[in-house]
């Protein structure tokens, strides 16, 4: 089946030359966020606010309502809200993040930890901004990237039982992660939502969804779980929020808007407890930073993302994709997530160390090939130990390429696959990895700047980037 939908705008993308991407690039510090979109071929940097609105979606666009308070525009997301997810709370903000700042402002104070499976990287951020602790509970088999296990997004109930007695009473939030975005777009089951609801409120200890990808782990159930293979998307998003307290969004994602997030509560009184962060930080609780019209958009794309042939065609695009790079064994987290192939670049790019970030190193090389931009999850996105100083090491260093909704065609995904396998079949001649020259204390990865690392200077690379951190961190305290 083609695309449940056609064509009716299009927008011009420049084609550059080698040598001019080699020219931006060096510009950029080596970092791929510091790139101008138009030096960007096929932009594959997220699927955050990057997907295409339908021709409805713009219609609404017309009929926000631009009121300060009380705005017509937050009643009809409150009412989407609750006829979706069945959550009768909700506070607009303007992203994602925002709406993590709102919740952890209220919820996390120092030593208070968080447990999830592999928290998403503002997430992480916003615990440990708090100096909380944000703690990993995911199955084994979502480290394992040649497991088929169907769903190696969820949480061990053991792991996270474990994790809750040592450390009672600090506990204060479990956060489910929907599709898992740092353990590669994988899925959680809804027999899993039900055994970490479960064990939760055992303990008196809420739950959270971050929700930004539901819809797509709605189809993974679908597909995957026996019990649910006859239910409609929307019955089961129903029955999944059954299982939660709190929900987070970034709406960026699956209510395929440019921008806006999305705080959803049960309880009316952490709710009303929430607001006062939500009017300090993003602006009256009816509007949240976001214009009308935006969140007028975000009520329609609810409904769209929930369409069991645009998930079908969405995820089948992210499939084909992952196929072309079968065909040569490039290594890549299995099964494909929702949203994105995530290469595995110490496996790619063997011959460059762990230490100078080989993701990153891929994605600039992949970058200079063809113009695709993509990003790391790995090391660089790791962060520091904010104690030592001493780098975190991801376990695994990956690139990223995100696939934007409705945004690319599969001639766009035959152009990637080209390039990547025109860089595997000469891997063994990429030796030089990148070091970093400077760094911000927390989430360095945005504005990360690098240069590449010469045979003869390998050996000061750790000593001078731990330092380079030190004085920085030492800066930004005084």
């Amino acid at each position: 089946m083609a695309e449940p939908y056609k064509i009716k705008m299009v927008e011009k993308i420049y084609t550059s030359t080698r040598e001019e991407r080699l020219s931006w690039i060096e510009k950029a510090s080596y970092n791929l966020f510091n790139l101008r979109s138009n030096q960007v071929y096929i932009d594959m940097l997220t699927d955050s606010g990057t997907g295409a609105m339908s021709n409805v979606q713009w219609s609404e666009m017309f009929l926000g309502d631009e009121s300060y308070a009380g705005a017509s525009s937050y009643y009809k997301l409150e009412a989407a809200v609750k006829e979706i997810f069945n959550v009768d709370y909700i506070l607009p903000t303007h992203q994602g993040r925002a709406a993590e700042n709102v919740l952890m402002s209220h919820l996390v104070t120092k030593g208070d930890v968080v447990l999830g499976n592999t928290h998403f990287d503002t997430t992480k951020a916003h615990i440990e901004f708090r100096h909380g602790i944000a703690t990993d509970c995911s199955i084994s088999e979502a480290y394992d990237h040649d497991s088929l296990h169907p769903f190696k997004g969820s949480i061990d109930i053991q792991k996270l039982e474990d994790e809750i007695i040592k450390n009672l009473p600090k506990v204060k939030l479990v956060i489910v992660t929907i599709t898992c975005n740092n353990a590669g777009g994988q899925p959680v089951s809804l027999q899993n939502m039900k055994d970490v609801y479960k064990l939760s409120k055992s303990y008196n200890i809420p739950v959270c969804f971050d929700s930004a990808r539901f819809a797509e782990n709605a189809y993974f159930i679908k597909e995957r779980e026996e019990e649910y293979k006859d239910w409609e998307i929307k019955d089961i998003v129903l029955e999944m929020y059954k299982y939660c307290d709190i929900m987070t969004m970034s709406c960026k994602k699956d209510a395929i808007v440019n921008i806006g997030g999305l705080l959803g509560f049960r309880d009316k009184k952490t709710w009303e407890s929430c607001q006062t962060f939500n009017i300090l930080f993003e602006g009256y609780n009816t509007y949240g930073g976001l214009a009308g019209r935006d969140i007028n958009a975000i009520a329609c794309g609810l409904y769209e993302v929930i369409e069991f042939d645009y998930l079908h065609a969405r995820i089948g695009q992210v499939r084909y994709f992952a196929e072309k790079l079968d065909k040569v064994n490039i290594p890549y987290i299995k099964p494909v997530g929702g949203h994105a192939v995530y290469i595995d670049a110490g496996k790619f790019l063997s011959n460059v160390h762990y230490t100078e970030f080989p993701a990153q190193t891929l994605g600039v090389e992949l970058y200079i090939d063809s113009g695709v931009r993509g990003v790391e999850i790995g090391s660089i996105l790791a962060d520091r130990d904010p104690n030592t100083g001493e780098n975190r090491y991801a376990k695994f260093d990956l690139l990223r390429l995100c696939i934007p909704r409705r945004t690319y065609t599969n001639s766009h995904m035959d152009v990637v696959a080209t390039s990547l396998v025109k860089l595997y079949e000469r891997r063994d001649s990429i030796k030089q990895g990148l070091k970093i020259t400077a760094e911000a204390p927390i989430i360095r990865h945005f504005t990360v700047k690098l240069e590449r690392i010469n045979a003869d200077d390998k050996t000061m690379v750790l000593n001078d980037e731990k330092k380079n951190f030190l004085l920085n961190k030492d800066a930004i305290k005084q």
